[in-house]
């Protein structure tokens, strides 16, 4: 017989181990422009064929799949993320070449997509790994604009499922209505988007006692901007943070980083961010965020000198319409979820 002292001590020794915390990642990524090389009749999307004036010829783009895979297995190892935000993808083919033709087909992803209005036949997707994520049902909302209803844009992608600790995850795969025609035009949009995911939001909340709600995109608006913090409500991290609400990982990083996701001439953007409610902040949950691991992943290898403004600059796909070879105009997001369980 152990002495008492000794037995309570392998006791809980044996209790941490079994309520040990593990971690999955979780990535978003503008991957800029992942079209196939079909040209689809109903779409504009003719620059992205071997005929356009791009040249977008199998061997390019299967080099573009082989380097996302790269960015995805350097991110995670063997440990990829297990749950994966993408954003200007085109279609399923380009999935299905991405998770079953390059180094990703070992790691057993699967994938939901969106078939979206936009006139160029871009969409988003979510890319998960089963044994850390049981699908359960998903949702594309279409995005209809009060004051131009003929705009198409991409639909929002809602998932549905259950991690490893048996809690129900929601995840938002959001890509706003971009910027052109300047911001402060164009931000009418996105506030329209806002309010719609918040709606979402509203309408899990009033479901379901305590949700996990995680919001992932390229906003096309900074943490900072009307649509973000005054729309959505996604405010920064406090000491005591209400599970009732929505926080944003990378507002705190917008002030801090000296590079952001995305450049726009010699400006870093930071239009990609992970939201997530307040939940999911609580450290004594089986399922929780760590925010201290929210970054902006801008390894070396996917960036290049930017020899107009100085610094660096994300080694494109396509610096203007000069063929790069590069990985995306965006660098990707990430962060890291803590899970407990019991045996």
């Amino acid at each position: 017989m152990f002495p008492k002292p000794v037995f309570l001590l392998f006791f809980l020794l044996y209790f941490c181990v079994l309520r040990a915390q593990n971690t999955f990642q979780v990535m978003f990524y503008n991957v800029e422009n992942l079209f196939d090389t079909i040209n689809a009749p109903d779409k504009a999307d003719d620059e992205f064929t071997p005929e356009g004036f791009r040249h977008w010829t199998p061997k390019r783009y299967y080099r573009k799949i082989n380097h996302l895979a790269k960015v995805i297995t350097s991110i995670g190892g063997w440990d990829t993320p297990a749950l994966i935000g993408l954003c200007e993808v085109e279609n399923d083919k380009v999935i299905n070449d991405l998770i079953f033709r390059s180094p990703l087909r070992k790691m057993q992803y699967r994938y939901l997509i969106t078939e979206s209005d936009d006139p160029r036949g871009l969409n988003v997707a979510l890319l998960y790994q089963r044994n850390q994520f049981k699908y359960l049902y998903h949702d594309c909302i279409r995005l209809i604009f009060s004051k131009n209803q003929q705009k198409k844009t991409r639909d929002i992608l809602h998932v549905t499922g259950i991690v490893i600790t048996g809690d129900t995850l929601d995840v938002f795969v959001c890509h706003f209505p971009s910027r052109r025609g300047g911001q402060s035009e164009s931000e009418p949009d996105r506030i329209e988007a806002a309010s719609v995911v918040l709606s979402e939001v509203d309408r899990l909340t009033a479901q379901r006692s305590r949700p996990n709600i995680l919001i992932m995109g390229d906003f096309n608006d900074e943490p900072s901007n009307k649509s973000m913090l005054q729309i959505l409500h996604a405010r920064p991290l406090t000491e005591t943070n209400d599970r009732n609400e929505l926080y944003n990982l990378f507002l705190v990083i917008e002030e801090k980083s000296i590079v952001g996701s995305y450049k726009f001439g010699d400006r870093w953007n930071f239009l990609d961010q992970i939201i997530v409610s307040g939940d999911l902040l609580n450290p004594a949950n089986d399922l929780h965020v760590l925010p201290e691991t929210a970054t902006i992943f801008h390894k070396e290898f996917l960036s290049t000198e930017d020899r107009t403004y100085g610094g660096i600059r994300p080694k494109k796909t396509f610096h203007g319409h000069k063929y790069e070879g590069g990985f995306s105009d965006h660098f990707p997001i990430v962060v890291q979820i803590a899970t407990k369980r019991d045996p």
